[in-house]
């Protein structure tokens, strides 16, 4: 129960200890509250341990409650910013409340702890490890930010610009403060629920596929803008950096509102209640549907195809479907769907029907093998990178003997070699 008079910034993830700690500094007695105290320091050191917070971690603390608060204020604020009204004088009054337990100076429950100096630690927390198991390091740091702005706000006007704009830089709680997400099955429920540890990929570690990247990246920035843009199907063969493409597109575009919702095969039948999530957020939103194939058995493409297009419900304007897949059609086909003579009626509608689904992305990009020599000129640009030294002749020599075994010509084929050598450099203090 919320014990402090707050009005929007109501039922915080962490809303006990909220409480205990509001209640805690308001009046400091000594005897029954000396337990409380010990308890409250350990869940703020654990929480410093999952966030990778350090400095005052009362002070992060409220502004990671602020930071992760979805409520009618904050979602209006996201991207946009205060839009001033009704809404901003009653945030402006929790503001005022939440600054004055940001001037209440936890120290002084040094003296409810048998006079040791916990709280004081606490006031200075230096962590071991800084990294956080929950937000990437960016999030981290600015959250970490933010709670020295609070501290330092001379007055409510002050504390309100540093929330606000904390809102429109990064927006709240699970979609301002991640860039990527999965879809997890709740008692008959679709959860969203972020996706901590992305690989860092840009577009310039994809080496070659100019003409590739260049219609991913139109696509895209037409997407954010604003203006029109096709769900995009990413075909070709294994390796050759569909999947990476889509990672570096949201690595490139997150700071620009982008995010990215992996769905799997079997949750097709949730697209509709995930995009009913996502509508009405200030981001702009990828459907990431990654290898992507059917075979003529499964139904669930029928899912699919209502929801890209020809479904009574419209997709929202601000998601898109991006897809990865070694087929070109998606669905398998047989010689038997194309047979004059078919145990159905109308074999052109069933062979229609399948390739159908590929007909509703309105970009399609070919990702093919390289061939040797751009296949050379990808190991000999990643060796650079990764400060591998070798007789470029040997390099190559060494790639193509690697390459018969390991998969063929592609992107991942080669860059499993050059880690190959960086594990042959550590073990051996050189290759």
């Amino acid at each position: 129960m919320n014990t402090i008079p707050l009005i929007i910034y109501r039922n915080f993830k962490y809303q006990q200890l909220f409480d205990d700690m509001s209640q805690l500094l308001a009046g400091t007695r000594e005897g029954a509250d000396i337990p409380d105290s010990y308890v409250l320091a350990n869940q703020l050191i654990e929480l410093a341990a999952q966030y990778g917070f350090e400095g005052n971690l009362w002070h992060c603390f409220l502004a990671l409650c602020l930071a992760n608060h979805e409520n009618a204020y904050s979602v209006s604020c996201e991207i946009r910013g205060d839009q001033g009204g009704t809404l901003s004088k009653l945030a402006r009054q929790d503001f005022e409340v939440i600054r004055q337990l940001y001037q209440k100076d936890i120290r002084i429950l040094d003296k409810m702890t048998a006079g040791s100096s916990v709280w004081s630690e606490l006031a200075c927390f230096r962590p071991a490890d800084n990294t956080s198991r929950i937000f990437n390091r960016r999030i981290r740091d600015r959250i970490i930010e933010l709670s020295q702005t609070l501290a330092a706000a001379e007055d409510t006007d002050g504390f309100a610009a540093g929330v606000t704009e904390f809102y429109r830089e990064f927006g709240v709680g699970k979609f301002g403060l991640n860039k990527a997400f999965r879809i997890v099955d709740e008692r008959h429920h679709a959860a969203i629920e972020p996706v901590i540890n992305v690989e860092h990929v840009y577009f310039r570690d994809i080496i070659g596929y100019e003409l590739q990247k260049k219609k991913l990246i139109e696509n895209t920035e037409s997407f954010l803008k604003g203006k029109a843009a096709n769900n995009v199907l990413l075909f070709g063969d294994a390796g050759t950096g569909k999947s990476s493409s889509i990672k570096a597109v949201l690595n490139e575009y997150y700071d620009r509102g982008l995010r990215i919702i992996e769905v799997y095969k079997h949750q097709f039948h949730a697209l509709s209640s995930i995009l009913e999530q996502i509508q009405d957020r200030n981001y702009k939103f990828i459907i990431y549907m990654d290898d992507l194939s059917f075979e003529e058995s499964e139904l669930e493409y029928k899912y699919l195809k209502a929801i890209i297009e020809g479904g009574l419900g419209r997709r929202p304007k601000n998601a898109l479907i991006y897809a990865t897949s070694n087929r070109r059609h998606l669905i398998r086909e047989k010689f038997s769907d194309k047979r004059e003579l078919d145990d159905e009626l109308h074999v052109n509608d069933t062979v229609q029907e399948k390739l159908s689904l590929v007909a509703r992305f309105g970009v399609t990009v070919y990702f093919g093998s390289p061939d040797k020599k751009e296949f050379q000129n990808i190991v000999r640009v990643l060796a650079e990178k990764n400060d591998i030294r070798m007789p470029l002749e040997e390099l190559y020599q060494e790639a193509n003997k690697w390459e018969l075994y390991h998969g063929g010509l592609s992107g991942r084929t080669a860059a499993q070699f050059i880690t190959h050598l960086q594990g042959m450099q550590d073990g051996e203090g050189g290759v």
